[in-house]
């Protein structure tokens, strides 16, 4: 019982930096079927990635020089960058991401379980329960994320986008420094 409560609260600190992104993404008036298929890929990514960290281990890591990071950083700016573009062209606030763009998301926010994974071992002989408890809170923090920032979007205006923008430079800064 102590292994499943740890694991859950892997599950929620993993899930922290996609619910603060998906406020942002929810104040750009984000459809709910976006929503779930945005909540759905993060979630898939989140079970992948730990898997891949505990398959892949420190090599990948090494190989790669990878800077998880540094990575998300630059994807969120990106982000950031083209709403700004949109704002400025007084577009109609949106966040339209194609699959891709979906895609790139949840897996810069997924980034840190594949660091998880490469310990995931050492706390958990059940490493496929794990995985799946991360993906149930990464799923359900993106969506109630995107949701929570629509209704901050309906109260706020455009100054939820600006917020949106805000909170997605701030975290993309954050990350690289």
């Amino acid at each position: 019982m102590h292994q499943i409560f740890s694991i859950f609260l892997i599950g929620i600190a993993l899930s922290m930096d996609t619910f603060s992104l998906s406020l942002g993404v929810g104040m750009f008036n984000t459809s709910n079927k976006k929503a779930i298929k945005l909540a759905i890929i993060v979630g898939l990514m989140h079970f992948i990635m730990p898997f891949l960290g505990t398959i892949l281990g420190s090599k990948i890591t090494e190989l790669l020089e990878l800077n998880c990071d540094i990575l998300l950083g630059i994807i969120l700016i990106f982000i950031a960058i083209q709403m700004i573009i949109d704002l400025i062209k007084k577009e109609e606030p949106s966040f339209n991401l194609n699959i891709l763009g979906m895609f790139l998301f949840a897996f810069g926010v997924s980034l840190d379980s594949f660091s998880v994974g490469l310990g995931l071992k050492a706390l958990t002989n059940n490493i496929y329960l794990a995985m799946i408890i991360f993906s149930i809170c990464s799923f359900s923090f993106t969506f109630m994320g995107v949701v929570i920032g629509r209704y901050a979007n309906k109260i706020l205006g455009v100054y939820a986008s600006i917020i949106g923008i805000l909170i997605l430079l701030i975290l993309g800064i954050a990350h690289l420094f």
